[in-house]
């Protein structure tokens, strides 16, 4: 964890931009998968992680604004625990250790709760997004679990994303770390992009690799010769020569800050002419998005032109005619990058998306477009020092989305159609970076991972 001060500062920090009453931040608890002491890897809530630091489940914590209180409540470990784990802190050592001198017995949460709401003081907390978060918000909070989203803070929403999507230095630290950690993820995948491998050999290496770097995979990893599925998480393919590998992975270090990094490799190491050419296309729209990047630019600005300069590309290769802006603007564009440009990333891959993907990415002065392609842009909002975002420009063949659109006969002002349908076995590529926004531009996070055509096959190569 970091130093008591910085989550004592995260606190009041947090309080001071929520009008009155309790501040409610559950913990995780373990999560069993086939019987109930065998568990899913441990993880914790990010916002409990954030603002309370304490990395063991079954903790809530609350801030009574009113007051100026801050409370843990817990359980303290039994002989038993002590037999299986060891010795531990107590629950009252773990909590001096964030700044928080106020410790109750999780036993008394509700009554707490009960208590301050027939007081008529609102008790604000965030979106639940596991089945049993809800059933014990239920029981804490006396509100059928159907109708908890109903309740949630939105002043508290706001609250919370204005402190977490604006990193500290510390936070900037540990991405980077998770970024080398992605490093060598991506450098041993190209390694070992070759035909007769198969994808999960890939995956496991790159896997392991988090392991070994004490932390974990930030997301399932992508691995495949299938890179037009854009989530794809089986790896079942065999590697041969003439398909393109797309790895998207990353790591979270032992404090959860993550990293999301994607690479496309030629199986074998050596591009192709075709390759080479879409290949290309993507890295200058990737190139195009970091450039523009800076405080005060609209992200969803940078969409714009990095998926433009995508278009421009294509139009010299002759699958998309005429003019390249006019197919982004007018949505044609999401026949080869249906997604956006990026999203926030920090202690979440899709930092803070489960405060609802428009809260984050959106305010007031930016609104999602509804245009095609630019409404899938997951961060659109006027750039802030501090910031961190992706940058993940693609270009795709998604053979079932071209019959779609080819039957309906649609953008044949912008796409040719015969064209397009010699790529139909390409698959996909896609180049993402991890990007600070300073106070004078911008800064791609950790040491630069291959991702130029002479870079990537002389990695192969070695």
């Amino acid at each position: 964890m970091f130093n008591k001060e910085i989550y004592l500062r995260r606190r009041n920090e947090l309080q001071k931009k929520v009008s009155s009453g309790i501040i409610l931040i559950p913990g995780n608890t373990e999560a069993s998968y086939n019987y109930p002491d065998n568990t899913y890897h441990w993880r914790q809530d990010s916002n409990f992680s954030y603002f309370f630091g304490i990395d063991l489940p079954n903790l809530a914590g609350v801030i009574d604004i009113d007051n100026n209180e801050h409370i843990i409540f817990g359980t303290e470990l039994t002989i038993d625990d002590i037999v299986w784990m060891g010795h531990q802190p107590t629950l009252k050592d773990n909590a001096a250790k964030v700044g928080v001198t106020v410790t109750r017995d999780y036993s008394k949460l509700q009554s707490y709760l009960s208590e301050a709401a027939a007081r008529g003081r609102k008790i604000h907390f965030l979106h639940p997004y596991r089945s049993e978060h809800y059933i014990e918000m239920e029981r804490l909070l006396g509100i059928n679990h159907k109708a908890i989203d109903n309740y949630v803070s939105q002043e508290l929403i706001k609250a919370v994303i204005s402190l977490r999507e604006i990193k500290e230095d510390v936070e900037i630290i540990e991405i980077e770390k998770a970024v080398a950690t992605a490093y060598e993820m991506h450098t041993t995948a190209m390694k070992m992009a070759k035909s007769g491998v198969y994808e999960y050999e890939i995956a496991g290496m790159a896997e392991g690799v988090t392991l070994k770097n004490n932390g974990y995979i930030s997301f399932p990893v992508i691995c495949s010769v299938n890179g037009h599925i854009l989530h794809n998480h089986s790896h079942h393919n065999m590697l041969s020569e003439g398909r393109m590998l797309v790895l998207d992975a990353g790591a979270e270090t032992d404090l959860y800050y993550a990293s999301d990094i994607t690479r496309t490799t030629p199986v074998g190491g050596k591009f192709n002419p075709r390759q080479k050419a879409i290949y290309e296309a993507v890295l200058a729209a990737n190139l195009k998005g970091i450039e523009n990047i800076k405080p005060g630019q609209a992200n969803v600005e940078n969409h714009i032109a990095a998926v433009t300069v995508l278009m421009e590309h294509l139009k010299d290769l002759n699958i998309i005619k005429g003019n390249p802006y006019d197919a982004v603007m007018e949505g044609a564009a999401y026949l080869f990058m249906p997604h956006g440009l990026g999203h926030q990333m920090g202690m979440d891959v899709h930092d803070m998306e489960g405060l609802g993907e428009n809260n984050v990415g959106y305010n007031e002065i930016v609104a999602r477009s509804k245009t095609l392609g630019i409404a899938s842009l997951r961060m659109g909002k006027i750039l802030q020092p501090g910031h961190v975002f992706t940058v993940e420009p693609g270009c795709y063949f998604i053979p079932a989305l071209f019959e779609q659109w080819k039957n309906e006969g649609k953008h044949k002002e912008f796409i040719n159609y015969s064209e397009v349908e010699k790529y139909l076995d390409f698959g996909g590529v896609r180049i993402e970076d991890d990007v600070l926004v300073t106070e004078t531009g911008h800064k791609v996070l950790g040491k630069p991972i291959p991702k130029t055509v002479t870079e990537i096959e002389e990695i192969c190569r070695g």
